[in-house]
């Protein structure tokens, strides 16, 4: 959810860009980046309008930041119940490390499932889903900060497009994940169940035996 919220909101960003921001960026640049009286009037709403959609894609970033990071976190415990959380955090924090521990993080919970499925595709998706990644983050870094390309942010159809296909395949890694724990915790329920009645069924008391008659005991 907080990933197609970003989407959706990277979205209506660029077709802010495309419909009205290069034209603003335009008019602002010709006020002196303080329009004043009247054209302060003519701009205030596109502005404000700009504003909102920032916030948006800066709100719902940092939303799916957090629900990934606490994904992982929870993942990585379900395989190791002592697993910190501190690795995880300063997987995706630290400047260079960020860059490729992430991606080493993910693959041990995959392995720590002992899936049953083909590594081979999982290293294909996992792999196309960290340089789709990286490629949005090289992509939006190099337009901004603002002002530095044509347009108010410069971000557009390109940043849009891998934005897109690396969340797509961000919600598939997790799925696998999820997946894969999620049948496996319901196996270890039904192993114990099995054995939790196995164990009733092999302490029920024996019946007690009739006495034989007097006639027999004679």
């Amino acid at each position: 959810m907080t990933l197609a919220a970003q989407v959706l909101s990277l979205g209506a960003l660029v077709i802010f860009e495309h419909s009205r921001g290069r034209r603003l960026a335009t008019q602002l640049a010709a006020f002196g980046g303080r329009p004043h009286g009247a054209d302060a009037d003519a701009v205030v709403g596109a502005v404000t309008v700009f504003a909102v959609l920032m916030m948006l894609v800066a709100g719902t970033t940092m939303a799916a930041a957090a629900a990934y990071v606490s994904w992982l976190v929870r993942a990585r415990q379900v395989n190791d119940r002592s697993a910190p959380a501190g690795p995880v955090a300063a997987a995706w924090l630290i400047p260079g490390v960020n860059l490729i521990a992430p991606l080493l993080l993910v693959d041990e919970v995959w392995r720590g499932t002992a899936p049953p499925h083909d590594r081979r595709r999982w290293l294909t998706l996992l792999t196309a889903w960290w340089l789709t990644w990286l490629a949005t983050l090289a992509l939006v870094t190099t337009r901004l900060p603002l002002g530095s390309s044509d347009g108010l942010t410069g971000i557009g159809l390109p940043e849009l497009a891998c934005a897109t296909v690396s969340a797509l395949l961000c919600a598939a890694t997790v799925r696998d994940i999820t997946r894969i724990q999620c049948s496996t915790s319901r196996a270890r329920l039904r192993g114990r169940a099995r054995l939790r009645t196995a164990g009733t069924v092999t302490q029920l008391p024996t019946p007690p035996t009739e006495p034989a008659p007097l006639e027999q005991a004679g």
